[in-house]
């Protein structure tokens, strides 16, 4: 339920080039008990009794032998590891405003006659669809007497339409004055992670899919919103399915992703007839058939008719 990106076309883009670095921290995902030891054969008993000897450590090794170190096995790469979550952002900003420079959408506000209100910030919260409205409650609870709590009014009212009753000069002015304060930037991340990221990513490894896969679903969320209706996440991921198996179902990886994105990009001109699909078709679509599932940069995609690099 985020903004169509047709009508950023209009946005001047903003080219940067970003370096970016994957890290993974190896943790173990295995038992990492010891295997099971066997010592010696017990000898016969006998009726003599005898002065049990020293046991050196060399006795001690050649009867139970030397346990073999077992190394931890190291994780599968993620799309929440540091390095590709950065890449994630600057590929999501790439599209949603037109710039790698993805820090400064926290306080980008417009409204973009998508239908959808005002849309701002870092991924698009929207007045017309609830996110916004939640942003702001969230955070005046933890900071009463922002410049953005007088608005929450206006803000319930106008909720799910595309109105700016009540809102206007004085709402957008507060919203860039606000999006300076590091704590309002936090909360921003916090709901992208809560809502968008987080979910996408869980989603993504249940299904068996590696760090492609995890953004492929991340985008989908932020551009379509939670839901089981069939233009938004839930919806596409369940008509992707109909058509092929997830590679924790057996199936393959690229197989299910091209059907994820053939449905997605039918959702997207479904909400927004002739709307630009170039996310999907220039920038997602062109990784897969590189079959870079791994997500590994360099990367060089368009967005909107305009290239993006990061090496």
């Amino acid at each position: 339920m985020k903004r169509a990106g047709l009508l950023l076309l209009g946005a001047v883009p903003l080219v940067a080039a970003a370096a970016v670095y994957a890290s993974t921290a190896p943790t173990s995902d295995v038992d990492d008990k010891a295997p099971g030891r066997t010592g010696p054969a017990a000898a016969p008993r006998t009726s003599a009794v005898r002065t049990p000897a020293a046991r050196t450590p060399a006795a001690v090794t050649a009867a139970v032998g030397t346990p073999t170190a077992r190394k931890p096995a190291a994780r599968p790469a993620s799309l929440a590891d540091p390095g590709k979550k950065e890449l994630a952002q600057q590929l999501v900003a790439s599209a949603e405003n037109s710039t790698l420079d993805w820090r400064a959408a926290y306080a980008y506000i417009e409204d973009i006659g998508d239908g959808q209100g005002y849309t701002a910030g870092l991924i698009g919260f929207c007045t017309g669809t609830h996110d916004l409205l939640t942003l702001v409650e969230t955070y005046t609870e933890e900071h009463p007497g922002n410049r953005l709590a007088r608005y929450l009014p206006a803000l319930r009212a106008v909720d799910g339409t595309d109105s700016h009753a009540g809102l206007g000069p004085g709402f957008t002015a507060a919203w860039k004055a606000e999006a300076a304060r590091p704590a309002f930037r936090g909360a921003q991340d916090e709901q992208r992670d809560r809502v968008y990221f987080d979910p996408a990513v869980r989603r993504a490894q249940r299904d068996g899919l590696g760090v492609l896969g995890q953004f492929v679903y991340y985008d989908a969320m932020v551009y379509h919103g939670p839901g089981s209706n069939p233009t938004s996440f839930d919806g596409i991921r369940a008509a992707a399915l109909r058509r092929a198996a997830t590679p924790a179902q057996g199936g393959s990886e690229k197989t299910y992703l091209e059907a994820f994105l053939d449905v997605r990009r039918a959702a997207m001109t479904t909400l927004h007839p002739g709307t630009d699909t170039s996310r999907v078709d220039t920038e997602q679509r062109r990784f897969l058939n590189e079959g870079n599932l791994k997500l590994s940069t360099p990367l060089e995609w368009k967005v909107y008719g305009q290239t993006y690099k990061v090496p």
